[in-house]
Parts: structure tokens; sequence; C-alpha cells
């Protein structure tokens, strides 16, 4: 089969307005994926280059392909698995940074050009002080954005039209505000001139972004049954879920030059973007959080089959409803929606999300995802959340094990050995004091305030019900703890 290129999607000739840091998967199903969709329904008429921020890899399949490829998301849509193809066409050109500097320093001079995007990891957003300005490029991604920007202000001789939109997507909090501070920071550094700082300051715009998206990348299994599907060869494929969630604070008003909502995509503008992060770390990654330790040891293996389990779903929706929605700001309705969104992600029967995978770092996790649902319910209502409290007896019950090999706290489900995989003192911690009496392994978790930074056995009622729930698991069994406590009564 012949390769998709530009001929056979029939790609129109935009301006370019975007230089995309990051040509990976996610990026490439979300960012690039909403643009092309206003692009064809003429909210935004521009293209996107693709920088390639790293020295290692090669752009050689993006040019074969004339920088064209095909998204396919698979989910459950209108209560039916359904599976949507889009040929993405809205990315003119990939250009690698180190390679070819000369090519990738010029769209610093590219009138046209308004938006800079980028995923550079968590780390990407980093300050490093023996990065150079002299360096052609600089090592960072700080100091890459820092330089090109000057140039840019250099060329245009400080215009005040000509500063950019940063659109950073990198999963950490205030991604925009940590990004311009390395940015000022190197300026600082290089002793570059105070006009320049005026500039970054007044012309260009540092948005922090929540994004939310699962990207499952290429399917490699799949790949060659995709491509007879398709009557082309494609090498870059994407596959993801439907769903999808683009929140974008600055505190100057972009949406109207950056109007995707106008194309129907799920793009929010605000000035806040807390609540948002916080409906999201509380229902989406609290669900997971709260569930997965207890369906594992009621012997599921993914979420899927988790959501197929009327005693661990009933748990779950539970949870979500009851006791993490009421603590929450938002509209009631617009967290109902969220959460009946999240229901329908957990049932996508595209995406296998091993429990064991979530379970990585849960006592992190449960601090930072369920503990503030957790304390919230108890200063709202005067009592305990039932399904909270005993999702916290739940990790205790997963984090029981003595021996520690490769890194990993060794824990048992019916004969057979699973790891249980966190920071190595967490693991000394559990390995030491998990298989002593209940009542006192329970107020050894409660009151480690390494962990939870507070002591949780000082709550009222507390250690008394976590004792009695873990003492239940540790006779019973989860599956049937869980049906005794939670399942519906006859």
């Amino acid at each position: 089969m012949e390769l998709l290129n530009r001929q056979k999607t029939g790609k129109k000739e935009r301006p370019v307005r975007v230089l995309q840091f990051g040509e990976g998967n996610f990026l490439r199903a979300f960012v690039d994926y909403m643009i092309d969709i206003a692009n064809e329904q003429g909210k935004f008429d521009g293209d996107i280059v693709l920088v390639k921020p790293i020295e290692f890899g090669s752009l050689e399949r993006f040019h074969a392909q004339e920088c064209q490829y095909t998204v396919q998301l698979r989910g459950i849509v209108d209560g039916e698995p359904r599976r949507i193809n889009r040929i993405v066409t809205s990315v003119a050109d990939a250009v690698d940074a180190y390679g070819e500097y000369e090519k990738y320093a010029g769209f610093a001079k590219l009138d046209t050009l308004r938006y800079i995007v980028s995923n550079t990891t968590e780390a990407g957003i980093v300050y490093n002080e023996s990065d150079r300005f002299e360096f052609a490029p600089p090592k960072t991604y700080p100091g890459k954005l820092t330089k090109f920007l000057y140039e840019r202000y250099k060329h245009f001789n400080g215009a005040a039209d000509k500063g950019l939109v940063m659109l950073p997507v990198e999963l950490i909090d205030d991604n925009g505000i940590h990004l311009k501070e390395c940015v000022l920071k190197l300026a600082a550094l290089w002793k570059l001139e105070d006009g320049f700082i005026a500039w970054l300051n007044d012309a260009c715009v540092f948005t922090s972004t929540l994004v939310d998206r699962i990207v499952t990348g290429y399917p490699r299994d799949e790949a060659r049954e995709l491509c007879e599907e398709f009557g082309y060869q494609d090498d870059l494929i994407v596959t993801g879920e439907p769903f999808a969630l683009w929140v974008i604070e600055s505190a100057k008003d972009i949406s109207g030059e950056f109007p995707l909502p106008n194309a129907g995509l799920p793009v929010i503008f605000t000035n806040n973007q807390k609540p948002y992060k916080q409906r999201k770390v509380r229902i989406l990654n609290g669900a997971h959080t709260s569930f997965v330790l207890a369906s594992y040891l009621c012997g599921n293996d993914i979420v899927l089959e988790s959501m197929q389990d009327e005693t661990i779903f009933d748990f779950m929706k539970a949870t979500i409803f009851d006791e993490v929605i009421p603590t929450l700001t938002l509209p009631k309705q617009d967290l109902q929606d969220f959460a009946e969104a999240v229901i329908t992600r957990f049932n996508n029967p595209y995406v296998k999300h091993a429990l064991l995978s979530i379970s990585l770092n849960s006592v992190s996790k449960w601090k930072a995802r369920c503990m503030p649902s957790f304390l919230a319910y108890i200063e709202q209502e005067g009592k305990l959340p039932q399904h909270l409290t005993f999702s916290f007896a739940a990790l205790m019950a997963f984090y029981t094990g003595t021996e520690i090999r490769d890194k990993a706290l060794i824990g048992h489900r019916d004969g057979a050995e699973y790891q249980i995989m966190d920071d190595a003192f967490v693991l000394e911690f559990f390995a030491a004091n998990s298989t002593k009496p209940v009542e006192a392994y329970t107020h050894a978790v409660l009151s480690n305030t390494a962990f939870w930074g507070q002591d949780l056995s000082a709550l009222p009622g507390v250690e008394d019900a976590v004792t009695s729930y873990l003492q239940e698991i540790r006779d019973n069994g989860m599956r049937k703890t869980m049906e005794s406590l939670f399942g519906k009564k006859n």
C-alpha cells in the first residue's frame, strides 16, 4: 500500500501559526487533532510545525508521510462502542532543533506565528543555570524558548503585536506560571536587556493549562489490519479515547483569537483553572484510587473488569456521587455530568487499564486524590464518609507484606504474588508494620505524619472505623466484606 501523504489528503496550505515543542502521541491526538477540526470548520486557519526538542530520535516517518497521519478515537459514544477516524492535516512540517538549528530558529522570524505549544514531560519545565544562550540550541526547553523569544523580539524590534502565546500542557500545576518563571530567570542569567523583559511581560501570554484525554498511542498489534481498513499505509497512527478536555487559564483573554469552542471542541477559557483541576483530581483520579486496590483484592485485574463487577461499580458510584461531589465548588450539574463522563470512560472496551499499574505510589495518591474529599466531608457533614474510609482500609490490606524484592513489597492475592510499587521508605514501613495486630497496624498508618502531613488517628472515630473494616477484610476476605457492607440488600 502507498504511504499516506499530502496528495491523498488534499492538504490545504495555511499560514503557520503554531510551533509545537514535542511530536509525541499525546499532542498529535489532542492539540493537533483539535486544531485540525477548527481548520476544517473555518474557525482557525492555521498550520503547526512540530519541533523535535531533544537530540535523540528521528523525524524520518514524519517526512516520509509529509506530516499527515490518522487519529482513531475508540470508546463509548451515545451508549455504543465506536471507532472514529480522522486524517489530521494541520501539521505542515517537522524540524529537528539540533540537526536543523537554522531552519528551526528561522521560525522566530515568521510573521504569522502566534502560539507555542509544548509537552516536554513534567521534567521539561526546569531552570538550569548551566544552560547557555550561546548553545545552538540551549539544552533545556525553557532555554530554547527564551532564546527563541529573544530572537523574535530582536527581529521585530520589540513590536507589541509580535508577542507569542505559550500553551504548555506538561502535567504540572500552574505549568505556564512555572515556565514564565524559568524564562525570566534565564533572561536575567544571560543578561538580556530590560526591553526584552518588558516585552515578555506585556506582549507575550503565558497560559496555564489542564488537559485530559487517554492517548494509547500507536496500535502496534493492529496496525496492519487498520491500514488495510484505511486503504493506505500509515506509520504514525495514534489511538485514544473520545473524551477530551482542555482548560486554558490566562490573565489576558485569548478566547476570541483562539476560538476552538466555536468549533464544538471541549476547550474552556478561564482566569482560574483550580476548580477544574480539583474536579479532575477528586472525581476521576480519586475514583481510581478509591476503588482499584479493593477491586484487585476482589480478583479483578483491569478497570473495565471492575466496572462489570456490580459490587465494585456500586462502590465507586457511591464514593463519587455521595462523598466526593458534595465537597466540590463547581455547579452540581457540571460535577454530575463530569462524573457520568468518567464512568463512561472507565467502561471503554478499547482501554485495558491494569489495576496494578494504577496502584503505583498509592499512598501519595490517596493523600492527593482522596484525603481532601475525606477531610472536607467530615468537616461538612460531621461524620465519616463510609466509602472513602473503607478505601483507606483497603489500601492497608493491599499494602500487606513482609518481603521487599526487586524494589517491590510482595503482596499475596489468593496465594499468588503481586508487586506493591512505592517509594522505598513507604515499602519499608509497611514491611515492618503490616502484619502486626490490626489495632497496632492501623494506628501506625494513621499516625504516620510523613505519609499524610497530619495525624489522621486524631480525627474522632477514624481509627475505630478503619480498624473494624480491616479486621473484617482479614477475617472474611475483600469480596465477602464488600458484599456485606456495600452489596444490595434483599
